[in-house]
């Protein structure tokens, strides 16, 4: 390491250090940025120092999560991973995280595991050269947020071809635009996916993005569709359809808000295995973040029954599922954040539930949720209609919400508006029921805030 790079990484720490001791933020982001202008190739250099690799994580829906299922593994197996945990995915944000590797001697840590976005993801690549690259899915996002899923697949493509036959590439089968990364990589290709068709649609639903065949252009068909565009799919008029899986789930049980089984078939080098756990995520998308952890790690050689009790010990990453207590009611806070996972969660929370709901939903604008919420109307809120008993809209756009949820078939006497999160989540909390709350990315950072200051949860980075 040259002595520029000690000088950036030693003054990305006291701005590290700064940041959280005055109340800056967690110093997730601000001290990559500052390194990366004293010393642009420091991360590739931190990266280098790992005899364990790096495994890259990226997608537009599951990362987060997906990625602290992978550290929890690998903290079981005995070699935890240096690891943007706090969710800082921009590459400023995996430059900041190497700091967690120390600066002299030997690193703290053999191998990094790095959640990133999607428009980062060639230059992380290209940055870490990676052991392991999982994909998990690609939908539209936030409107104004990088352009069409094509225009993403097609940078994607491009980075992975540059990967050597030492890598292993980890791609969802069931979405066509992830699977056919494929095509051409001299990387190794592993094949993940779901195999019991109890949880699809005979049709694809209004919120599919990748419909159409990759090769000759014609609409896909699906048997069946899980979500979105996720599903068994294949071409009646050239025959292109999903790869087979590697790792296959093949029985998943759903048991409402509490959780799941999930029964796999895995294992790389070894033959493969069946392996059952107790996923203690709800929803369909979290079996599938699980599948996609099981088939990563699966590439790292991790043992089987190191990932079970990985996996049944779990806990989601702050804000995403995340559950506590508040003045003796139990709160359940669910991430939504475009149509896709708003879809999802909506259809987790109905799912299982038995008396009606006392919901909050808070839409924020700002640059990390998107500032085109025209998104709202691609979600499937319809399904909350006979499931509610009370909804209290909040946020920057809470007329928006309001109004999409009047489309909705929502009965308008359950509806209340209140701008102010505090506030709102005061008038939520005031019965007696339990309260689901579904937060746009910042209205749960300022939501987590508030709750700090109450003394009910910790700050981020100490999540």
């Amino acid at each position: 390491m040259t002595i520029r790079e000690h000088v950036a990484l030693s003054v990305a720490q006291m701005a590290q250090w700064a940041s959280r001791q005055f109340g800056f933020g967690g110093g997730t982001n601000l001290p990559g940025r500052i390194a990366r202008r004293i010393a642009p190739d420091v991360l590739r250099h931190q990266t280098k120092r790992l005899s364990g690799g790096v495994v890259l994580v990226s997608g537009t829906n599951g990362k987060t999560t997906t990625s602290r299922m992978i550290a929890a593994i690998c903290s079981q197996q005995g070699q935890p991973a240096l690891h943007n945990r706090a969710g800082a995915n921009l590459i400023t944000g995996l430059t900041a995280a190497t700091l967690d590797l120390g600066i002299w001697g030997q690193p703290h840590y053999q191998r990094a595991l790095f959640e990133v976005d999607e428009a980062h993801l060639p230059a992380a690549i290209a940055e870490t050269q990676p052991r392991v690259v999982l994909l998990l899915n690609l939908f539209r996002d936030q409107l104004d947020r990088y352009g069409e899923v094509d225009t993403l697949a097609a940078k994607w493509q491009k980075v992975l071809a540059s990967l050597p036959s030492t890598s292993t590439v980890v791609l969802n089968a069931d979405d066509p635009a992830v699977a056919d990364l494929a095509t051409g990589l001299q990387a190794q290709v592993l094949f993940y996916g779901l195999e019991d068709q109890r949880h699809g649609n005979d049709a694809l639903r209004h919120a599919a993005d990748s419909i159409f065949c990759r090769r000759c252009g014609q609409p896909y068909r699906y048997e069946p569709a899980y979500y979105g565009h996720i599903g068994r799919y294949h071409c009646p008029a050239c025959g292109h359809r999903r790869p087979e899986p590697n790792v296959i789930l093949r029985q998943l049980e759903l048991d409402g808000t509490r959780g799941s089984t999930l029964r796999v078939i895995a294992g790389q080098n070894q033959g493969q295995q069946a392996l059952e756990l107790n996923l203690p995520l709800p929803g369909l998308y979290n079996a599938l973040n699980a599948l996609a952890a099981i088939a990563a790690t699966s590439a790292l050689n991790v043992p089987l029954p190191i990932i079970r009790n990985a996996l049944e010990q779990f806990s989601a990453a702050f804000g995403r599922i995340e559950r506590f207590e508040y003045q003796q009611k139990s709160v359940l806070m669910a991430l939504i954040k475009n149509p896709i996972g708003a879809s999802e969660t909506v259809r987790m929370i109905t799912s299982g539930s038995q008396a009606p709901l006392n919901l909050m939903i808070a839409i924020n604008d700002k640059i990390a949720d998107g500032t085109d919420v025209s998104w709202l109307w691609d979600a499937d809120f319809e399904a909350l209609a006979g499931h509610t008993q009370r909804i209290v809209v909040s946020g920057t756009r809470a007329a928006d919400m309001a109004n999409r949820l009047k489309y909705a078939g929502i009965d308008q006497h359950q509806l209340q508006v209140e701008p102010d999160l505090a506030q709102a989540f005061d008038l939520a909390i005031a019965g007696d029921e339990p309260l689901t709350m579904l937060p746009t990315y910042t209205a749960m950072l300022e939501m987590r805030e508030v709750l700090v200051e109450r003394g009910v949860l910790k700050p981020f980075w100490e999540s």
